[in-house]
């Protein structure tokens, strides 16, 4: 018989886009949780199913070698508006983790070699990417890149505004 998988909670921000989950992560007060609403917003606009995960805080566990976030359960469903409050927010009960985005961090090279868009959490290697507030379309770009749409009807035309 083998061990249960392992999870623990991390201080990071998650959301669902379409399939594929994105997992926010950097310091307190990078913006973590600006950027999950900003990806929602655009995702929504764009006619895609896009639901928050967790904020500030959530569990990953790695099941069949796929990084699996969830919220933590004393504050699922809430997300921080930083110098508001918290708000309930619709979420998801956990998504497969598809992308990780640093916030708060410095830009990667303006063409970067292929060791800045990976990294590897708990054994997961994902794909990366640098974004802060202002930057959802890059985080939604990278997952068209990655071949996850974020529109409703699967096609990449017109999801992310350049």
């Amino acid at each position: 018989m083998s061990a249960a998988p392992q999870s623990a909670f991390h201080h990071a921000s998650c959301v669902v886009v379409g399939e594929a989950g994105v997992l926010i992560r950097g310091p307190s007060g990078s913006g973590k949780s600006t950027l999950a609403r900003e990806i929602l917003d655009l995702a929504a606009r764009g006619g895609g199913f896009a639901r928050l995960v967790g904020d500030d805080r959530v569990s990953l566990g790695v099941k069949g070698g796929r990084l699996v976030a969830r919220p933590h359960p004393a504050i699922a469903g809430r997300v921080e508006v930083r110098g508001m409050g918290i708000r309930d927010a619709d979420h998801a009960g956990s998504a497969v983790v598809r992308l990780v985005v640093d916030c708060g961090l410095p830009r990667l090279d303006r063409l970067p070699d292929k060791d800045q868009m990976v990294t590897n959490v708990m054994g997961v290697e994902l794909r990366r990417v640098v974004a802060g507030p202002g930057q959802a379309d890059r985080v939604l770009l990278a997952l068209e890149d990655a071949g996850f749409s974020a529109t409703a009807d699967g096609t990449k035309q017109g999801s992310v505004s350049l």
